[in-house]
């Protein structure tokens, strides 16, 4: 076995071109764990297995939260680079819908061995989340205005990362809500619908220009193979979300003025769930023609090839809560193959990381090689 770190581009490139793409990593395989403890047939195996999957994801996360801050602290002059740059800038997003992963796994794995302490940090992580999320839902799009080179033809569905955060945190306000106290609960909730307003109505505004993009000016190129699958994300997120938070709001509301709204949220959130599962649904069976047709240009791997995972891995969690809440045997089969192809995808890009990885050679961030390029010119 050759030496780690042979293609290197330069000493120290695991850290200084460390990008925060990598932490797309981490949403999916957080939210790999989170579909093998949801399976309907699951029994103690599975959910073993995914505690363990959840327990690997906290290291990776941890490891990469600590070469990002070292990136930030040791090489201050790579973080205006990245910033700027118009795709590398979309993966800020990715930092908090990674921590969300941990803190839905941290509710499910967590609190059963660790009780109080491990709801409290919970708790605790998930506010940051929010904070995160907004920040970067504000910091990017306002960059996008004032800083960063766009143009419709260069336009992917990768705009979607920094704003589809807050609707993650949204999804995770209503697998924590159920664990609070009553007032803590409420609060969660309410801030939980508030972040999936801000984060999907402006995700079908960049979908819409997604479709305009595509009818326009067709497939981008084979390295941006699986923004196809994007689009998926936040619809499936939003359907996740409004019935993780309607499944919340009677028990958290009940006793209150509100208790009346809370049960209207429920049964509504049911019927909004179904529209955008049906959406959802036709922007997966359009990303796996476009994958298609990508396969046919001999893709190279990169780190966005883990927007595979993560869209297919919500839009399962989705599907299992709606066999759940509706009855329909449908949505069983259906779950239960999709949860296959993504346990299938997650190997295959997985191995492809982990030899990427060793070899050093997805250490290279574009900011800098296109900031270097500028200042050769």
């Amino acid at each position: 076995m050759p030496r780690p770190f042979t293609r290197l581009a330069e000493p120290f490139a695991f850290v200084r071109q460390f990008t925060p793409s990598w932490f797309a990593v981490t949403m999916g395989t957080g939210a790999l764990a989170l579909v093998m403890a949801a399976l309907p047939w699951g029994g103690a195996l599975e959910r073993c297995l995914a505690e363990g999957f959840w327990l690997f994801n906290a290291v990776l996360f941890a490891g990469f939260a600590l070469l990002f801050l070292a990136r930030v602290l040791l090489f201050r002059d790579t973080l205006r680079p990245m910033l700027l740059h118009p795709v590398q800038s979309m993966f800020l997003g990715a930092i908090p819908m990674g921590l969300a992963t941990l803190i839905n796994g941290l509710v499910l794995f967590g609190v059963p061995h660790w009780g109080e302490g491990a709801l409290a940090l919970a708790h605790g992580l998930w506010w940051l989340d929010v904070a995160l999320a907004l920040g970067v839902a504000l910091l990017v799009p306002y960059l996008m205005f004032t800083r960063q080179d766009h143009a419709l033809e260069k336009l992917t569905a990768v705009w979607l990362l920094p704003i589809v955060a807050p609707e993650v945190a949204a999804a995770a306000a209503g697998v924590l809500a159920p664990h609070l106290a009553p007032e803590a609960a409420r609060l969660a909730l309410v801030t939980g619908y508030l972040l999936w307003g801000v984060s999907l109505s402006l995700a079908f505004s960049l979908i819409t220009l997604v479709l305009l993009r595509l009818a326009l000016h067709k497939l981008p190129g084979s390295e941006f193979a699986a923004t196809s699958w994007l689009p998926v994300g936040p619809l499936a997120t939003g359907c996740l979300g409004l019935l993780s938070l309607g499944k919340a709001m009677p028990v958290a509301f009940a006793g209150t003025a509100l208790a009346g709204v809370a049960d209207l949220a429920r049964d509504v959130g049911l019927i909004g769930s179904l529209l955008l599962w049906g959406a959802a649904l036709w922007w997966l069976v359009m990303a796996l023609f476009c994958t298609r047709r990508h396969l046919r240009q001999n893709m190279r791997f990169n780190l966005g090839w883990w927007g595979f995972t993560f869209p297919l891995a919500v839009f399962t969690l989705a599907t299992f809560e709606l066999q759940r809440r509706t009855g329909i045997a449908f949505f069983g089969p259906v779950g239960g193959a999709l949860a296959l192809g993504l346990a299938l995808i997650w190997l295959q890009v997985m191995a492809r990381t982990l030899a990427g990885l060793w070899h050093g050679e997805l250490f290279q961030a574009p900011c800098l090689a296109a900031a270097a390029g500028f200042s050769r010119t």
